[in-house]
């Protein structure tokens, strides 16, 4: 599949629409899984969850889209795990996160990356955690 031949993904679209919007503001549903869940954290109860990671996969390979940041003490390396932070038209601006080694969580870092959306094929969400925006 050649990517500039497609067209922006709409189902993907869509769901990062979700997530940009949940991630804004405080939602209470019902029980959901997966990328479409309404609502942040394992469960309505739970508010101390800010940011629903995902990995984004490349249409023509099938593989994970990943990025090389640089925290600011100089440390380097290549994350596949992303934040939402915005949408405009068919490129979504997202956040790098990185799993911290020491306490084998995702942080986030001030480095951005934007994804033409018409060269995803698949998203994939990870559990809903707390992440730092500073």
């Amino acid at each position: 599949m050649n990517c500039s031949e497609n067209n922006c993904s709409s189902c993907i679209f869509d769901i990062l629409k979700k997530i940009l919007v949940l991630q804004k503001q405080d939602f209470s549903c019902e029980n959901y899984v997966g990328c479409d869940k309404p609502f942040l954290g394992p469960s309505l109860n739970t508010v101390c969850y800010n940011t629903r990671p995902i990995q984004l996969y490349i249409c023509s390979t099938g593989t994970r889209w990943t990025f090389d940041y640089t925290l600011e003490d100089g440390t380097t390396g290549t994350s596949s795990v992303l934040r939402v932070e915005a949408l405009d038209d068919c490129c979504c601006t997202c956040r790098i996160l990185y799993l911290d080694d020491t306490t084998n969580q995702y942080l986030s870092t001030n480095q951005f990356v934007t994804i033409d959306l018409k060269c995803c094929g698949a998203i994939r969400c990870l559990n809903d955690i707390n992440v730092d925006l500073c």
